[in-house]
């Protein structure tokens, strides 16, 4: 998931405003007030959630529901504190891969018998695994997000290279053959890719997918252990070619995050930049007039196009003294219409199987309808219900992944680092 522009600061101080007083109160009518924490951010979502947590409040009265703004940019460590200070709020906006160390430390409330059956069926079960740890499920997954190719569609006509579909993709060979081809006919300078590499572990390992790697593997014992395949080296593989050996990919944006790409983008100095589906939202706003852009859907390998998300989730806290009027609230949310309402506010797909159909996000229009055709192909990330990951991912990961990248490192230290380092970590968490 993209960085979010938050700060923690702004973040830390709103949850001091709000009065972190602990789960669920009583207001002053006798009723219930439930504690909400939302990490909303883009004006369009932010609107949304409040919307809807009026609405609820409007024919609720009995059980109100309070707004307290998060961030993305330190959820993680704000929740472990307010989890340990029996501060927590009742109703937790996260995402699925920041979830396990949560669920299986016990600060999330197991949901399993507290969902209603309509929205327990209507969101698939691929959907439902990202959640889902042991033999309970911590959080309701209902806004994911593919990584696609946003083109710069003059460029790409003018090479007359295939475009892709979501029923034909590139193969990772075509793909690097193609941005080849694009760099060859841009001119000094241009690049037919930009990687924006600055976090690179999740896009490495979920799309990763749809060669086979998996690189996380769960013995009979229930114990993860890391393991480098030959499907976990093509996408990682290929990025390294382009950027070291095809010189079809710009290196000057390896450490820079998505939105760094897109003046060059612009510009015309990469013709095609990975992103997440979300950030068709700042090019709709920021692209100068007649700017012509595409989407396109990601590479895909033996596996076909399937791809690994970690969807937004909504959590109870294990603490919380009104787990059933929180789930209720969930349910309320993300009933179908509201699900749409929330997808397009964050410019993300829906999870439900009903909102997912709506005709509004079928549209040619900003691509809605590539990311749409895409949704059958998502499954659960790689790392999803691994322990431990979160410090895997910043100490050993991001570094040893950013230095093969960068030329620094090649493969076979790469995969020692990964699986040595990586294995060390893991056992800790699994002693």
């Amino acid at each position: 998931m993209r960085v979010r522009m938050l700060s923690a600061v702004a973040a830390a101080l709103t949850l001091v405003l709000s009065g972190c007083s602990g789960g669920g109160a009583g207001n002053t009518d006798g009723g219930i007030t439930l504690r909400f924490q939302s990490l909303a951010w883009q004006k369009e979502s932010v609107d949304a959630n409040k919307e809807l947590v009026k609405e609820w409040n409007a024919s609720h009265p009995g059980v109100q529901v309070r707004y307290v703004q998060g961030s993305w940019d330190s959820v993680h460590d704000q929740l472990l504190t307010s989890f340990e200070g029996g501060e927590a709020p009742d109703v937790i906006h996260d995402a699925s891969d920041d979830l396990a160390d949560f669920a299986y430390g016990g600060y999330l409330a197991d949901l399993s018998e507290l969902l209603p059956q309509r929205l327990r069926s209507d969101i698939p079960e691929r959907s439902w695994e990202t959640t889902t740890f042991g033999k309970g499920i911590y959080g309701v997954p209902f806004l994911q997000e593919p990584r696609v190719l946003i083109a710069n569609k003059k460029i790409l006509d003018a090479s007359g290279v295939r475009l892709p579909t979501d029923r034909r993709p590139w193969s990772w060979e075509e793909f690097r053959e193609v941005t080849k081809t694009l760099t060859a006919t841009m001119g000094q300078g241009k690049y037919g890719i930009a990687w924006p590499l600055k976090e690179p572990v999740s896009l490495t390992l979920n799309l990763g997918l749809s060669a086979g790697g998996k690189l996380f593997h769960r013995g009979d014992d229930g114990r993860v252990i890391v393991a480098f395949t030959d499907g976990d080296a093509v996408v990682p593989g290929t990025i390294h070619a382009q950027v070291n050996t095809d010189k079809s990919a710009s290196r000057t944006t390896l450490g820079s995050g998505g939105s760094d790409t897109l003046p060059g983008f612009f510009g015309g100095k990469y013709a095609m930049v990975p992103l997440g589906f979300s950030y068709r939202q700042q090019i709709v706003q920021q692209a100068p007039k007649g700017f012509e852009w595409t989407v396109l859907p990601a590479p895909a390998g033996p596996e076909g196009p399937a791809q690994g998300v970690s969807p937004q989730t909504l959590s109870v806290a294990e603490d919380s003294p009104y787990k059933k009027e929180a789930a209720q609230f969930i349910d309320f949310m993300l009933r179908p219409r509201n699900m749409v309402r929330l997808a397009k506010g964050d410019w993300m797909l829906p999870t439900g199987t009903e909102a997912l159909a709506d005709p509004a996000l079928h549209t040619e229009k900003d691509g809605w309808a590539t990311g749409a055709a895409l949704a059958r192909d998502l499954r659960s990330a790689p790392a999803q219900s691994v322990r431990g990951y979160p410090e895997w991912k910043d100490k050993v990961a991001t570094p040893a992944l950013q230095e093969y990248y960068s030329g620094a490192i090649g493969s076979g230290e790469l995969r020692k680092r990964l699986v040595r380092d990586g294995n060390l970590v893991l056992a800790r968490y699994q002693r």
